[in-house]
């Protein structure tokens, strides 16, 4: 399961029990709390799990989608695989360019042609039952996978892998099916990846398909301690080896016990915090966000002032059909960009507390610093020909007209130092210019008649722009409905709780949601760009596999993303490729990049502190994310607390 797909599912509801192999289906209630005298606070951090109800709490294997929950602890303590890569910066040094060598003793190892890898595992590293990991168990996890339909990775594995072999205990090496320079990334985790399968507990089992794995042996530093059989909490507690794990090489887990809560309202996130019952919060409503952090002076967020949120590797855009005639021509796309206002957007969707992006890049982790940052200037100087004049339409100054609006009500809280607005509101964004909007319409063959526009045919230039149920992003797309609607496009919001499937399917004109997510520690675009090829691109009427929702085609395109696939995951020639796709994506606006999917997760100094910042980015502080286990390392008990 991606990201994605985790954000949509539901998932947990309470009372408690130790492990056992208990298949309850939960309730839909609020969650409940363990019995949290049990565990000193010293010694214990508490995590807000955002899944909701999980089904099936006992289910453990994470490797067949059997409705049990994954951010319960077991993909962020438990699970391993050959590298991470962080979504923010990374521990230094531990990591390089954000990337660790988890499992993976160094980096991927390919022939010239990218049709084998070589992969040296670490030595010693134990499975939680004192079982050693070999090359044998990476061996097992792809072939029973790659021969199993139902499971997790078969599809990765059964198109991609002709061969794998154990070459001795702790060398393995792949043979491909095609030349793939990014291979790779399958065993790289930003949210997740394919995790390596305990061979000696898997190969005695009959049925993958139907065996819990409960409890689950662990190859991470902590091991099931106890959970609730209707799924509102799990309780990890570290393992007396863990320096036998990955994380040995980074540094010792600070807490004895994790424990993960889930189907947490919003509202009860709060109270929790302030009860010294959450140390994390996976996420708040920026209501929420501001509240908390007014009244409570040990609460901190991912910025030390407003706005707070963490900027996710992910873009929230407005993606166009491509396969709807009314998006066909660039010029179109182009005028209804220039008709929001950044400002309105911002304060619409976050109350001001938006990262902007005016590129098809996320404005998050080193990427502002690798594109946002020197590509200022080709911005700035960018042009658009609207058919009777040339414009540049850039605003660099609008992250600091946004932060003078929202300083009334924050005052010092909102940053003064043009770096540090950079940072949390972004770099710029376009201008609104109704004037250059309407030459460009007129030049594409759309007539006016007094405020409303018509099609080259004749027809009312109308559309629905599909949003979520609920949230920033529905918010986002209302106003942006509601401005074109103002400025003469009948386009008016839709509500689709099957958003993400109706987009798959082609059902929408436009969608509000993201068609780009990204490493964010490492420059590499291809999590997000490779799927842009032309040779993807699903017919009218057949799902369109993710992430080219807007169903672009386009040579120049398949050119760089050729070019990519070409080179090292590190060559620095990365970087320039990526270049050339945010300036040809600036030439076809094929979507409009508006912002960050900022998450406002928050983090207590009651009991810890430590916790990773905008000064401190060494960790995506979205508690979700696997890459949070490196958190544990670096946090510490507050001195007298119990």
């Amino acid at each position: 399961m991606d990201r994605r797909a985790f954000l949509l599912a539901g998932t947990a509801a309470g009372v408690l029990t130790l492990a056992a192999n208990s298949l309850t289906l939960a309730q839909d209630a609020e969650g409940t709390a363990p019995d949290l005298a049990q565990f000193p606070r010293n010694e214990t951090v508490i995590v807000h799990n955002p899944e909701g109800v999980i089904r099936n709490p006992g289910w453990f294997n994470i490797w067949v989608n059997g409705g049990g929950g994954l951010s319960t602890g077991l993909q962020q303590l438990t699970m391993d695989t050959l590298w991470f890569i962080d979504p923010d910066a990374g521990i230094p040094e531990a990591s390089d360019n954000a990337v660790y060598n988890s499992l993976a003793a160094g980096p991927w190892e390919y022939n010239d042609d990218f049709t084998e890898m070589t992969v040296k595992l670490r030595e010693g590293i134990l499975w939680s039952d004192g079982e050693e990991l070999t090359a044998e168990d990476v061996v097992f996890t792809v072939e029973k996978q790659r021969d199993t339909p139902g499971m997790v990775w078969h599809g990765a594995f059964s198109t991609q892998v002709e061969e794998v072999t154990a070459e001795d205990d702790y060398t393995v090496h792949f043979k491909l099916k095609a030349p793939n320079s990014r291979f790779h990334t399958i065993f790289s985790v930003r949210w997740n990846g394919a995790w390596i399968m305990p061979k000696h507990v898997f190969e005695a089992v009959d049925d993958v398909l139907t065996y819990d794995n409960n409890p689950p042996v662990s190859l991470g530093p902590y091991t099931l301690h106890s959970f609730d059989p209707n799924g509102t909490w799990y309780i990890w507690e570290k393992r007396e080896d863990w320096d036998k794990t990955t994380l040995g090489q980074v540094g010792e887990p600070k807490p004895r016990f994790v424990i993960y809560r889930n189907n947490v309202s919003t509202d009860n996130r709060l109270i929790e915090m302030r009860n010294g019952n959450l140390d994390m919060i996976h996420d708040l409503s920026p209501e929420g966000t501001f509240s908390i952090m007014q009244q409570d002076p040990q609460a901190q967020g991912w910025f030390p002032g407003f706005p707070y949120a963490h900027p996710d590797p992910t873009l929230v855009m407005a993606v166009f059909n491509h396969q709807n005639p009314l998006f066909q021509d660039k010029r179109v796309r182009w005028a209804l960009t220039l008709m929001l206002d950044a400002r309105a957007m911002s304060m619409a969707s976050y109350r001001g507390a938006a990262t902007l992006s005016a590129i098809s890049v996320p404005p998050t982790g080193t990427h502002p610093r690798d594109y946002h940052g020197p590509l200022q200037d080709y911005l700035v100087n960018y042009e658009v020909d609207t058919g009777t004049r040339t414009i540049k339409p850039y605003d660099p100054e609008i992250g600091k007209q946004i932060a003078e609006m929202v300083r009334p009500q924050f005052g010092d809280a909102v940053p003064t130092d043009e770096d540090a607005i950079r940072n949390a509101f972004g770099y710029g964004w376009w201008k609104q210019d109704l004037a250059a909007a309407e030459e460009l319409l007129t030049a594409a063959g759309f007539t006016k008649n007094g405020n409303q526009w018509s099609t080259p045919d004749g027809q009312p230039f109308a559309f629905s722009v599909l949003v979520p149920s609920e949230g920033v992003v529905n918010r986002l797309g209302t106003i942006i409905a509601q401005t074109w609607s103002q400025n003469g496009v009948q386009a008016s919001a839709e509500v689709a709780p099957d958003i993400w499937d109706r987009t798959g399917a082609g059902d929408f004109a436009v969608e509000i949601g993201w068609a780009v997510e990204s490493w964010g520690g490492h420059p590499d675009l291809s999590f997000f760009l490779d799927s842009y090829h032309s040779e993807y691109v699903a017919e009218p009427g057949e799902t369109q596999p993710a992430r080219n929702w807007m169903r672009w085609s386009n040579p120049q395109l398949d050119e760089i993303i050729e070019k990519i696939r070409a080179i090292d995951f590190n060559d620095p020639k990365g970087i320039e490729y990526g270049h050339e796709f945010v300036k040809l994506h600036l030439d076809e606006m094929p979507n409009i990049p508006i912002m960050a999917y900022n998450v406002f997760s928050v983090q207590s100094n009651r009991y810890w502190t430590g916790w990773p910042n905008a000064e401190a980015p060494y960790a995506n502080p979205v508690t979700n994310w696997s890459n949070a286990r490196y958190i544990f390392t670096q946090i510490t008990p507050v001195e007298g607390a119990q």
